[in-house]
């Protein structure tokens, strides 16, 4: 892995709009199957400086593969009004001196971030494609899609509104089930489906983080079946939930290895 640290000075008349276009610059750069995950940070005691943490798989791939593909024309169309308030640019190299202190991480952070639930979701709807029960839902599927319930279920577990600012919200995935006449078996398959390709892509297996998961899954896809069926007619004002842990995570005691 390598750590890219980016520091901007953006005066206060153009922090919003900064910000704005670091939102829209997230959803190619969580695309990128170099990019592990990022985050931008705002300095409490100098509000003009901002810093941009970017994961990449190595320098390497950063440079070499990131820098070359359509994720980063996508990427620097939105940054490119602000590269010259750019002061500095560097990666850094782990020295493996890590750990973890008391505080909870969100569900979304304990799930390994963007990319993660992108691999999640790309192999699951690969597998999708080939189930006889839910193949007929999805034959009409936009390539992006699995990209986009990525992206809803990175913000239900806690992650950046990505889907919020990008896709509509909560009215945007109630308006994709209407009419569809989801059964309960193909909710059942879906959902067992999504947890073996969990198992697959190598998602956290401890109890506590598969319970709040399947807490969520359950009540989720029993929502879609009856948004779906005939004559439906759901809310569509309120914010994309936000799921929590239905325990709090296992975390190993100091002193302690595992």
């Amino acid at each position: 892995m390598s750590i890219e640290y980016i520091r901007y000075r953006i005066p206060e008349a153009q922090a919003a709009d900064f910000e704005a276009a670091y939102r829209r610059a997230s959803v190619p750069l969580a695309s990128a199957p170099q990019c592990a995950d990022y985050e931008l940070t705002r300095c409490e005691e100098d509000p003009e400086h901002y810093i941009l943490r970017i994961t990449w798989t190595s320098t390497a791939d950063h440079l070499g593969g990131f820098r070359g593909s359509d994720a980063f024309r996508a990427f620097f169309a939105e940054i490119k009004p602000y590269v010259s308030a750019i002061e500095e640019m560097r990666h850094y190299r782990p020295t493996g001196i890590k750990g973890r202190g008391s505080a909870t991480p969100t569900l979304y952070a304990w799930a390994g971030g963007a990319s993660a639930l992108e691999r999640l979701f790309t192999t699951f709807y690969d597998h999708v494609a080939a189930d006889p029960e839910l193949a007929p839902l999805f034959k009409d599927m936009d390539p992006a899609h699995p990209r986009h319930v990525a992206a809803w279920f990175g913000e239900v577990l806690g992650g950046p509104p990505v889907y919020s600012d990008t896709r509509g919200g909560h009215r945007h995935m109630i308006g994709r089930h209407l009419g569809k006449a989801i059964t309960e078996r193909q909710r059942r398959r879906w959902m067992n489906l999504l947890l073996e390709t969990a198992d697959e892509v190598g998602l956290p297996e401890d109890p506590e983080f598969r319970a709040s998961v399947v807490g969520y899954l359950e009540w989720g896809t029993r929502m879609a079946v009856l948004f779906s069926r005939p004559g439906a007619t759901p809310g569509t004002d309120e914010p994309v939930p936000v799921w929590n842990w239905a325990l709090p995570p296992w975390q190993p005691r100091a002193g302690t290895t595992t």
